[in-house]
């Protein structure tokens, strides 16, 4: 690996050895009669609060949790690409790694294996790799992260597959980087995110949640208080944002407020397509931008006629340059309550970073308001919430502990922040007793995988296999 290369990865002896690893290898020679060249990780992550705010270029703070993406890779003799799972409930797939195409189904969102073309195909379309010709791969993957969570599952398979395509064609390239190009090639299974599941899949410290900041991408590591335990209890209500169009409705009205308020304000509205633009140039504070919003964008929902004459624009620039595909057929769109909940969650991640800074008793109690707040917002201004993740919301208010729902929403996961172990105890015995003994699905499942505590983990890291000795030992 070059020097710029192992810029992306954290200089570690050995790769932790366990019986889902284990599981792998021999999945992978099964399947491939060899073993790996090497093996990616990737976690899953879980954001802390700042949500539904990087697409539009606001920070957010996120940490690595342990669930992982794992790819054991190694190349093929062949121009084809063979992706397979270990996990027999997903069906294998290859394909030509010069020839092939995404095509997402129409109905049910992509297939689980396009993921992993997408990682592949963002490095293929770098300028990294133009004078090697595409290589062909064998592709096995493992993974723990629940998917449709809010976990970051899919993300997570891109990210590893970036770098594992990386690293199998020598490319040259950073940490910051290999995050960008994570999030650009998502965009052909049409997700329209911001950059911050691929943010901190490369950029994650072991210990530390993360503050990231867009323009540049940068990461500041950001202590939390010794006695706040973070707890994460899946809803098992899934949500695939890459399956119906809620995800990049939210998108689109968020470009769309932002755009009438720069025209509002008699400025380049076209080049303004996201609140942290119009903030900057502006020169307001978030608190100015609330206000704003709240004199400049009277109605609660715009009809698309009403939108066309306000912007003064044809059907067709409107259809072509300011919606998604997904969402060319949407008729009616709530700019203000999508703006009013950006800026005041905006303005809480700066709050709970500052008290996270903060020294004093209260601190741990001032961010749970701050993260009831979010889930607030996010239920009734962004409305994304489910049913499922409001009962779990509503039994931790009972026990004292601040809980919103984490990653796109619509169903998935909660993180809940809770003061010490043993509060920490009270609320996965309290959800078990009167969330999940309500929920069929849950009797079925081990608690211990739905409902969990989690600690700050690494971010992404190549592991090349030692044949003379079977360990693993980080490539340098």
């Amino acid at each position: 690996m070059t020097a710029d290369q192992s810029d992306c990865v954290k200089v570690l002896e050995t790769l932790p050895s366990c019986g889902r690893l284990s599981r792998l290898l021999e999945c992978f020679s099964n399947e491939f009669s060899r073993a790996p060249s090497f093996v990616v990780r990737c976690s899953g992550r879980v954001n802390i609060i700042g949500e539904h705010v990087d697409y539009c270029g606001f920070p957010v703070f996120p940490m690595a949790i342990e669930q992982t993406i794992l790819l054991a890779v190694a190349p093929s003799n062949d121009n084809l690409l063979h992706i397979k799972n270990a996990n027999s409930n997903f069906k294998p797939y290859k394909c030509n790694v010069l020839t092939f195409s995404i095509d997402v189904p129409s109905v049910g969102g992509p297939n689980w294996y396009q993921y992993v073309l997408c990682g592949v195909k963002g490095i293929l379309d770098t300028t990294a790799i133009k004078h090697d010709a595409p290589r062909g791969m064998l592709i096995m993957l493992s993974g723990n992260i629940p998917p449709a969570s809010g976990l970051s599952s899919s993300s997570a398979i891109v990210s590893a597959t970036v770098l594992g395509t990386a690293y199998m064609h020598n490319a040259t390239i950073h940490k910051q980087t290999l995050a960008t190009i994570s999030a650009e090639c998502e965009k052909f299974i049409g997700t329209q995110g911001g950059g911050m599941d691929q943010a901190i899949a490369y950029l994650a410290q072991e210990g530390c949640a993360q503050l990231i900041e867009w323009n540049p991408l940068r990461a500041t590591p950001i202590q939390l208080p010794s006695s706040a335990v973070f707890v994460i209890a899946n809803s098992l209500s899934e949500a695939n944002k890459a399956a119906t169009s809620d995800f990049n409705q939210r998108v689109v009205e968020c470009r769309l407020a932002s755009r009438l308020l720069a025209k509002q304000m008699k400025l380049n509205w076209r080049d303004l397509n996201r609140f942290a633009d119009l903030q900057k140039a502006l020169g307001y504070s978030l608190e100015q931008m609330e206000s704003l919003v709240n004199g400049n964008l009277s109605q609660n929902s715009y009809t698309r006629a009403e939108l066309l004459k306000l912007l003064e624009v044809t059907e067709a620039d409107f259809a072509e340059n300011l919606l998604t595909p997904n969402t060319l057929n949407s008729q009616s769109f709530k700019l203000k309550q999508r703006a009013l909940h950006v800026f005041q969650e905006a303005l809480r991640v700066q709050q709970f970073i500052e008290a996270a800074r903060n020294t004093s008793d209260d601190v741990v109690s001032r961010m749970k308001t701050l993260m009831r707040q979010s889930h607030e917002s996010l239920r009734t201004l962004y409305e994304c919430s489910h049913e499922n993740l409001d009962r779990i919301v509503q039994i931790s208010d009972q026990l004292g502990v601040g809980t919103r729902l984490t990653g796109a929403g619509w169903g998935g996961c909660v993180v809940a922040l809770c003061d010490g172990l043993e509060e920490s105890t009270r609320l996965v015995e309290a959800l078990k007793s009167e969330f999940y003994a309500n929920i069929p699905k849950a009797q079925t499942c081990d608690i211990a995988t739905l409902c969990f505590a989690t600690s700050p983990q690494r971010g992404a890291e190549v592991y090349l296999i030692d044949k003379q000795n079977d360990i693993f030992s980080l490539s340098s």
